[in-house]
């Protein structure tokens, strides 16, 4: 087994088993996560073909399997499933366990513009820089986007993306080499900032979030369709 397929096993394991939980129930919506997820995960699949076709970074044989299609072995096409599928179930599960922590509609917009004003003045200084730029784009549309909605769905998110942080950070650093002779994934330095937490480009921060609330907004309104189709 590769190393990149055994993180990924690792990272939905515990998901997936306290998926049927009695309370949770997450199984209630597992037709809209799948759904959000192939729809979600193709665009970002596309802008993975895409930069690793440019060099701006791409993956070691020595740990994943040899599997490949379109350049992207395929434990990076799982990638798209396993990591947002975990995130989401946690972020589900912090809501049931403390759903009365969230942040007020002002502290969230607040948070927005702090956000916004601050991606788009590190995009503005680094359009040369790829993934920089590109993914600092998408994760203030994706602000945007969730701004507009009245599901006040960002007053949580944005406290259950810091928890989310931890083990995306403890799966990202091990594919970014923490722990081992070298990376699953390396990235071209001159195409992001360079700054790194532990072995993470900073830029995955952006990019894990984006990917996780436009599956999180994308399940709202599919669950609000399925809600009227089933009411009819």
């Amino acid at each position: 087994m590769s190393v990149y397929l055994a993180l990924e096993i690792f990272a939905i394991l515990i998901p997936l088993i306290y998926s049927y939980d009695r309370k949770l129930q997450f199984y209630v919506k597992i037709k809209s996560v799948v759904l959000s997820l192939v729809v979600v995960g193709s665009f970002y699949i596309l802008g993975d073909i895409l930069f690793t076709k440019y060099g701006i970074w791409g993956f070691n044989p020595r740990y994943h399997s040899n599997i490949v299609l379109l350049k992207l072995p395929v434990e990076e096409w799982l990638f798209f499933i396993v990591i947002p599928y975990a995130s989401l179930f946690l972020h589900d599960t912090l809501v049931y366990l403390f759903p009365k922590i969230c942040l007020t509609n002002w502290q969230s917009k607040i948070v927005s513009l702090v956000l916004v004003v601050s991606l788009a003045i590190v995009v503005l200084m680094n359009t040369e820089k790829a993934y920089t730029a590109i993914y600092g784009s998408i994760a203030i549309f994706a602000i945007f986007l969730a701004s507009l909605g009245s599901s006040h769905l960002l007053n949580r998110f944005y406290l259950t993306f810091m928890v989310i942080l931890i083990p995306f950070f403890m799966v990202n650093s091990v594919l970014t080499g923490s722990f081992i002779p070298e990376e699953v994934v390396w990235y071209n330095n001159s195409e992001n900032l360079g700054i790194r937490i532990f072995t993470v480009p900073v830029e995955d921060i952006s990019y894990a979030f984006s990917l996780i609330l436009f599956n999180l907004l994308l399940i709202n309104k599919l669950e609000g369709l399925f809600a009227k189709r089933s009411i009819n």
